[in-house]
């Protein structure tokens, strides 16, 4: 991209970034720790060097209002008017938390989630009297390989609105990502890959195209990995926008089953009828179809096959989550499964993902 734009871009494109800065109370940081749990701050206990959690917060990271700063991330503006933000929904996962966004010319104000996504590692905050203007959105199902991205991002919680510059390396990506090592891992799928820089930090920050809008939210790095970077697609976030608009919360379809996706391993370990579908069991858990779920209404059993899901195919290209994307929480649609051999076909109502 030539120069001169690509300053352009970033010009404009910089005011609509904030810093996420994630609060607890000194109270509820000092339980966790007493308790043994991460709370991101350590002593380094001579002469082992071995990192010691400590009991008690020191009192220069504590503020005026007996607040303790516990990490941090990005998030852009996508509506000034309505004050709202979009960001990783890992950014803001902690229970007890505060949340503030720090603008680019270094103001500090309140933030308050008001919806997440249950499937999409997306959330949206909102800020009164933001006044900060809104990135524009573009279209990430449009994009080719080898076209310019540009990442902005709190980099590392330290290094506030870095720019790094990348094309897109790869498409459809699909990951199992943790937060932290406490949390569960989380099934992320249809992302783009990126070889521009993202670290920890970067989590919420927008991914632009060479027009400056935004096709990406930056979510994830491969560990041990370099230059392979991984950002929700923004059609995911539209989707989510227009639920709070409409509903006034995130809503997205739900089916209710555990399963396995199938091929050649599964087939055989299971020894299946077919190389395709989804396998529903329980693997360790205790309902391979929740009870009272739109699959338990259905009449879907434990070891039944998925074979297709409103008239789609399953298969490792297209998943059952694949298929729900595209859906709303109120659809009734048709499902072919195999039971002992027997194909059976019905219609689905789906519910919304709680």
């Amino acid at each position: 991209m030539e120069e001169k734009k690509l300053v352009t871009i970033i010009k404009e494109a910089m005011p609509s970034v904030v810093s996420i800065i994630i609060s607890e109370h000194l109270e509820d940081v000092e339980r966790e720790m007493t308790a043994g749990l991460p709370a991101g701050i350590a002593d380094v206990h001579p002469p082992t060097g071995r990192k010691i959690p400590l009991h008690k917060v020191p009192e220069e990271l504590v503020d005026a209002h007996g607040m303790v700063q516990v990490g941090g991330g990005s998030g852009f503006v996508v509506n000034q008017k309505q004050g709202l933000i979009v960001t990783n929904r890992h950014v803001i996962s902690q229970p007890h938390a505060s949340y503030t966004i720090m603008s680019n010319d270094g103001r500090k104000l309140a933030a308050t989630v008001i919806t997440v996504d249950p499937v999409n590692d997306v959330a949206i905050l909102k800020v009164e009297n933001l006044h900060i203007p809104a990135l524009p959105l573009g279209n990430a199902t449009k994009l080719q390989l080898g076209q310019t991205v540009i990442a902005i991002g709190n980099a590392l919680g330290v290094f506030k609105n870095t720019v790094s510059v990348g094309i897109v390396s790869g498409l459809s990506r699909s990951i199992m990502a943790q937060a932290d090592p406490d949390s569960p891992p989380q099934e992320l799928r249809g992302l783009i890959q990126t070889d521009a820089a993202i670290n920890p930090g970067n989590s919420g920050g927008p991914l632009l195209d060479s027009r400056g809008r935004v096709i990406g939210i930056n979510a994830a790095i491969i560990s041990g990995a370099q230059n392979i970077g991984l950002a929700i697609p923004i059609n995911a976030a539209e989707r989510d926008l227009s639920d709070l608009k409409i509903f006034g919360r995130i809503r997205r379809p739900y089916l209710g089953v555990r399963y396995l996706i199938i091929d050649e391993k599964v087939q055989l370990r299971n020894k299946l009828a077919v190389n395709y579908g989804a396998y529903v069991t329980a693997e360790g858990s205790d309902h391979a179809v929740i009870p009272g779920s739109p699959a338990d209404l259905a009449g879907l059993r434990d070891h039944d096959i998925i074979l297709s899901l409103n008239n789609k195919r399953i298969d490792t290209q297209t998943t059952i989550q694949d298929v729900l994307e595209d859906l709303s929480a109120d659809d009734e649609i048709p499902i072919t499964f195999l039971r002992e051999g027997t194909q059976i076909q019905r219609l689905i109502k789906l519910r919304e993902k709680k």
